[in-house]
């Protein structure tokens, strides 16, 4: 089992950037792909990215390819997701999440933990 626990939100102007964290304790980090996933207000929760076990191979979605990078430190147990040129339209609260799985998926209910979230607004 793993916790995860998520850090670096906040209110930004559109443009602007924010350094999500995800910490991470109990079992092996390195066991776990890792993905990043966000839900507005309304709207389903939806797959950002993710990254493999030890980050060799990294999947974006559209929306936020060419503007946010998935990376990990697997010694420091913590992942992370720089967001650039942000949007009023990335305004959500943003997950963390792991699995088992040997290749992370895009559904969030291919994953087995998850963060409480960590909140990012984008003003217009």
């Amino acid at each position: 089992q793993v916790q995860l626990e998520e850090s670096g939100g906040g209110l930004v102007q559109a443009g602007g950037s924010l350094r999500l964290s995800c910490a991470a304790s109990g079992r092996t980090f390195s066991s776990y792909a890792m993905g990043w996933f966000r839900q507005a207000p309304g709207k389903e929760r939806e797959f950002v990215t993710a990254i493999s076990r030890i980050g060799l191979r990294t999947y974006y979605a559209d929306s936020v390819k060419g503007r946010f990078a998935i990376s990990r430190d697997n010694p420091k147990n913590t992942m992370y997701l720089q967001m650039n040129g942000l949007k009023p339209e990335d305004t959500a609260v943003y997950y963390c999440a792991a699995t088992s799985r040997p290749t992370p998926g895009v559904g969030f209910d291919e994953y087995n933990y998850w963060g409480q979230g960590t909140q990012v607004t984008v003003s217009s």
